[in-house]
């Protein structure tokens, strides 16, 4: 039986064993590459997608979306959008309605997608709201793949240039364990869900755990 915690000590997870996506990485540089690419990814039973912005030290700046990683179980896609921009493609495969899309903090990277072109987000399924579920309060992908897999995700790479010319591996491996991290932690909560095989030991502050069943 898998105990889940309501909440992810931070000292915790600095100890445990980095993971890192182990498949494919594939960059999407111009127009064409996306639309194959898009093609290929609605063929897939599930997806997961996140985004990166090209942070901004200056007061006022703000920079556009650069990247849309949308991963399948073993491959993952780098969409430079600084490069070719919101595509028709790319537009396509935000729109699709039939192939569940996974991320966290969805309605953010919606709103800095816009910016680039209007679109209206298809089937989305959005992970810091399924997990209430579950009693988890976390809303953090680094604390929610902790708690389940007790593995820790880096995050060493996130406030990186996302607009480089030639983006460094280890900010392809960031990107890509993001967007492949959302599949692993929905397929996993299903799984408990639907096998009820978890409890829930509830953190409380200045409190001793408390362990409670899970409803599954």
């Amino acid at each position: 039986m898998k105990i889940l915690k309501s909440k992810q000590n931070k000292e915790d997870i600095k100890k445990m064993p980095q993971v890192l996506f182990p498949g494919r990485i594939i960059m999407i540089y111009t127009e064409g590459e996306a639309e194959r690419a898009v093609d290929y990814l609605l063929t897939q039973p599930i997806l997961g997608i996140d985004t990166e912005t090209r942070p901004s030290f200056q007061k006022g700046k703000k920079y556009k979306v650069g990247l849309i990683q949308v991963s399948t179980h073993d491959t993952c896609f780098l969409f430079r959008l600084n490069f070719f921009g919101l595509t028709p493609a790319i537009v396509r495969l935000l729109e699709d309605t039939n192939v569940p899309k996974i991320g966290l903090s969805l309605k953010d990277d919606f709103m800095s997608l816009k910016k680039r072109k209007d679109f209206k987000p298809g089937n989305y399924i959005e992970l810091q709201e399924y997990v209430k579920q579950f009693g988890i309060t976390d809303m953090s992908l680094q604390k929610l793949y902790a708690n389940l897999f007790e593995m820790r995700i880096s995050k060493t790479q996130r406030l990186s240039n996302w607009e480089a010319n030639i983006l460094s591996d280890a900010q392809k491996l960031y990107a890509a364990t993001d967007a492949w991290a959302c599949v692993q932690i929905y397929e996993e909560l299903e799984r408990l869900r639907k096998t009820g095989d978890y409890q829930l030991e509830v953190i409380k502050e200045d409190e001793e755990n408390i362990p409670e069943e899970g409803q599954g």
